[in-house]
């Protein structure tokens, strides 16, 4: 199997920018909102070459926000914390490919939703993994804290109950997880397949990996809040329709996915 690019570099330049810009953000003290968010999910929030934050939600919450001149910062977090950085106002909105759950809701209100996603399992294609059913026995990973993960443990007998471990192997970024896939240590990821998609075929790798598909149910991607803030929800919600009426919402789309991915 062809190994990552400069994959081992990437990760090193992706783990030190994390380190320096988490808590990082100058602006933060003076925005009027401040957006949580893990810089390593490609591509809806992540760190380019130069180390500036980019991706398909920072420029929606960007466009969003410029619609009443609504001044918006950027804060790298633990995204195992993310409700709790939420609700002790360390940050204003969950704001990254954040999946609407029966469980979150309980934590955090919900913007409405803008864009579908779903749990795929990636394997290596010399694995000879190319269904759930294979991975019985074999060693699972996930990142921690994900709406995959979540499903895992909520639904079982989809990959828990298959799986070498009463759990799965948990990484604090899906960057990690794909190095120890790569190299074998795990037999199979699940993950997002807005990110598998997106990443495997930025490193030119999609014919490296096989998506499986998992009988988990679909998600919906929507802004987390805190449930007193209903101004904030409110300015989000006519955000998305005016984004969507106006077609800025359709280009965004295009610049990151090639497609319109709104769910109007």
């Amino acid at each position: 199997m062809k190994k990552f690019k400069g994959f081992a570099l990437m990760f090193i330049s992706i783990f030190l920018l994390g380190a320096c810009s988490s808590g990082e953000n100058n602006d933060a003290k003076d925005a009027d909102v401040v957006i949580g968010l893990d810089d390593t999910f490609v591509p809806m929030g992540f760190r380019d070459d130069d180390g500036n934050l980019t991706g398909f939600d920072i420029d929606l919450a960007k466009a969003v926000f410029a619609l009443n001149d609504t001044t918006v910062a950027f804060q790298t977090i633990d995204w195992s914390m993310k409700e709790t950085e939420l609700n002790n106002e360390t940050i204003d909105l969950i704001w990254n490919g954040y999946s609407q759950t029966s469980e979150r809701e309980e934590k955090v209100a919900f913007s409405e939703p803008y864009m579908s996603n779903s749990q795929l399992l990636v394997t290596a294609k010399d694995s000879g993994i190319d269904s759930v059913e294979e991975m019985d026995g074999k060693i699972l990973g996930a990142q921690e804290g994900s709406s995959g993960y979540n499903s895992f443990t909520q639904t079982p007998e989809v990959l828990k109950d298959r799986v070498d471990s009463e759990d799965a192997t948990l990484y604090d970024s899906f960057n990690e997880a794909f190095i120890d896939l790569e190299n074998g240590r795990i037999d199979g990821l699940l993950i997002d397949r807005v990110y598998a998609e997106y990443y495997l075929k930025q490193n030119e790798q999609t014919d490296a990996f096989n998506l499986v598909e998992t009988s988990y149910e679909d998600e919906n991607f929507a802004v987390g809040i805190r449930k007193d803030d209903e101004e904030l929800l409110e300015e989000i919600n006519n955000g998305f329709n005016e984004l969507q009426e106006n077609g800025e919402f359709a280009e965004i789309s295009e610049k990151w996915f090639g497609e319109d991915v709104s769910m109007d």
